[in-house]
């Protein structure tokens, strides 16, 4: 399976759980419009679950530091998905410009 595809079903749920409108725009290639917030509080909700990671982490719980990254990663293959962005294309185009990158991009530390 592809990250678009799990995108895809991630996004899906969604829908079925009421967190998208009743159509989804993103079958059309349109950006699927949020209930309940923008894209920026979209974001921020990926900022939390990472916040709730690190706090798992901090614990030394490494079940819920597991599980909370799991949430970073809906979170974020969800807004891919509704915002119509090819997660995968993206990442391998920014890994390409990474490899090009110099050494620590530069940094001595």
């Amino acid at each position: 399976m592809t990250i678009k595809e799990i995108g895809k079903q991630i996004h899906e749920w969604a829908h079925r759980k009421g967190f998208y409108g009743a159509s989804c725009k993103a079958d059309r290639g349109l950006p699927c419009p949020h209930v309940g917030g923008s894209i920026g509080s979209h974001l921020m909700l990926i900022v939390t679950e990472l916040a709730e990671a690190c706090e798992a982490d901090r614990k030394g719980d490494r079940e819920n530091f597991k599980e909370e990254l799991a949430d970073v990663a809906i979170r974020l293959f969800d807004l891919c998905a509704a915002e119509c962005i090819d997660l995968e294309a993206e990442i391998e185009k920014k890994m390409l410009a990474n490899e090009n990158r110099e050494h620590r991009h530069g940094k001595r530390y």
